[in-house]
């Protein structure tokens, strides 16, 4: 079964290799590596990755918003109509 059109679109940024420049990705995993190292086996891991998840959802639809749906250019966020 296909996926409804939003949902659809929202993988496609999420995971387009233009929406993040590949040494942000690289630091970004790096430093979620680190921090999971560090917090291994004490209660502060699932606190600490949950709040780092909902800010990620926070600024995710903030973001959305700002380019009305991935359809209009904001900031780093290019939309291929205005390329």
């Amino acid at each position: 079964m296909p996926l409804p059109e939003p949902i659809r679109r929202e993988f496609e940024v999420a995971f387009s290799r233009h929406s993040q420049p590949p040494w942000f990705r690289i630091l970004k995993y790096v430093a979620i590596t680190i921090l999971a190292y560090f917090l291994w086996g004490t209660q502060w891991i699932w606190i600490v990755f949950l709040i780092l998840f909902l800010f990620s959802l926070l600024l995710h639809f903030w973001y959305r918003h700002k380019t009305a749906g991935w359809t209009k250019s904001y900031k780093m966020w290019k939309h291929e109509s205005d390329r």
